[in-house]
């Protein structure tokens, strides 16, 4: 049986992110955790680096192709990563 002052795991972890001011650095880890899975395999397999600096989203990639169509798709790339973070994490995408 729960106590009143419980409270689930998620709940603590969120708590504990926030109080010591590492839920927006958490946010930015999970991006480049989940770029494989919302971009694809394709994609995931010709990117050689990723990183987030200051809501900028830096992406270097081995295809010129693949960087030409991803220029192409940007601002819905930047709306799905937010989608899946939950919040904005990303306001501009980078690619190198």
């Amino acid at each position: 049986m729960r106590k009143p002052n419980d409270i689930t795991m998620k709940e603590a972890i969120e708590k504990l992110l926030n109080v010591y001011r590492l839920k927006g650095r958490y946010d930015e880890t999970s991006v480049v955790a989940f770029w494989p899975e919302l971009m694809g395999k394709a994609v995931a397999n010709r990117t050689t680096q990723i990183y987030v600096s200051q809501k900028k989203l830096f992406v270097r990639l081995e295809s010129s192709v693949v960087k030409n169509e991803l220029l192409m798709v940007r601002a819905g790339i930047i709306q799905k990563i937010n989608e899946k973070a939950g919040t904005e994490v990303i306001t501009e995408i980078v690619f190198l």
